[in-house]
């Protein structure tokens, strides 16, 4: 069974098959700074995590776009203060051009229920 999260005709916030939760690439609000824009993307993800029935202490992957790495410790910053220390994802993170020059952050998850 695949269950589907504040869906439109493009796109699912999330997907859920099984006891896997796919979250699709989420972002800050435009014109905040990389701080802000984590903080708010992080909260995005943990409100889906919620609504998908799971937390941040089963996120599986997290994969994480950076408009600029030079961002990287800023975030990390911000990152580091989110995780669950006892059960940290697999993660990677790029520099990769978003959909708006105004997103600084992009980031991923899949996690387990």
């Amino acid at each position: 069974m695949i269950t589907r999260i504040d869906s439109n005709a493009r796109m699912s916030e999330a997907v859920i098959h099984g006891d896997t939760v796919y979250l699709a690439g989420q972002v800050g609000e435009p014109g905040d700074d990389i701080t802000a824009q984590t903080r708010t993307t992080l909260a995005e993800i943990e409100a889906l995590l919620a609504k998908a029935g799971t937390d941040k202490s089963k996120i599986l992957s997290a994969t994480i776009w950076l408009a600029d790495i030079a961002d990287f410790e800023a975030m990390n910053a911000v990152w580091d203060a989110w995780v669950d220390k006892d059960n940290p994802p697999a993660r990677a993170t790029s520099e990769a051009r978003l959909a708006s020059p105004d997103y600084l952050v992009e980031i991923i998850v899949v996690a387990a229920r």
